[in-house]
């Protein structure tokens, strides 16, 4: 198996597993702190969009992968309304519903393969302003967002070696605004560290 081969598996799986933390974390707290609900719901949109891709250009890994991951960030966004969050917080999915829908019907998998790799700022942003306004990201999973770095980190390995521009853009937008993410979330947790061990001291005074 070439490196390419290996990176490209490598890409798949990490898309696959990477919302499952924060699904699972959903289901155990039962509250949605710091969580973007539309984030998720254009992530599950996008990531219809790769499965479609993968359909129209005959990968079935990719849109099985994909088709996959859809349905977790579909569930992320269901469970995330269910436990606090707002369906009026749903503001870029449905727009970017219609942005994939014109690029598949207008130049199906030459549309989608233009649109696609930019998606990720749609999905991304929201979570990224939600984490930069919002005190409590307690229930914001570091897991996923850590996989989404490596995601980005893995496809920019992989588009380095084919020379393929498009995945060079996705990776580079995955990686710097899941790495934002990733140290507001740290930033947070230092906050919530610090604060524990002054109320500590006050009470041992």
């Amino acid at each position: 198996m070439s490196l390419a081969s290996f990176l490209g598996l490598l890409g798949t799986f990490i898309g696959l597993v990477r919302a499952l933390p924060q699904l699972m974390g959903l289901l155990r707290s039962k509250k949605a702190w710091g969580v973007s609900v539309d984030t998720a719901a254009t992530s599950a949109v996008v990531s219809f969009g790769w499965a479609a891709y993968g359909l129209l250009t005959r990968q079935p890994y990719v849109a099985l992968a994909t088709g996959a991951s859809a349905i977790v960030f579909l569930m992320v966004t269901v469970f995330a309304v269910r436990f606090g969050r707002s369906l009026r917080e749903i503001k870029i999915a449905p727009v970017w519903f219609c942005v994939l829908i014109f690029a598949a019907l207008t130049k199906a998998e030459q549309g989608l393969g233009i649109i696609l790799p930019v998606s990720v700022l749609a999905a991304n942003l929201p979570q990224l302003r939600t984490a930069y306004k919002e005190d409590n990201l307690s229930d914001l999973s570091l897991g996923t967002w850590l996989l989404s770095m490596s995601d980005g980190l893995v496809w920019g390995a992989y588009s380095l070696i084919c020379h393929d521009t498009a995945i060079m853009v996705f990776a580079f937008f995955q990686m710097t605004t899941s790495g934002l993410i990733v140290s507001l979330k740290l930033m947070h947790r230092a906050r919530l560290h610090r604060k524990l061990l002054y109320d500590t001291s006050k009470t041992i005074e």
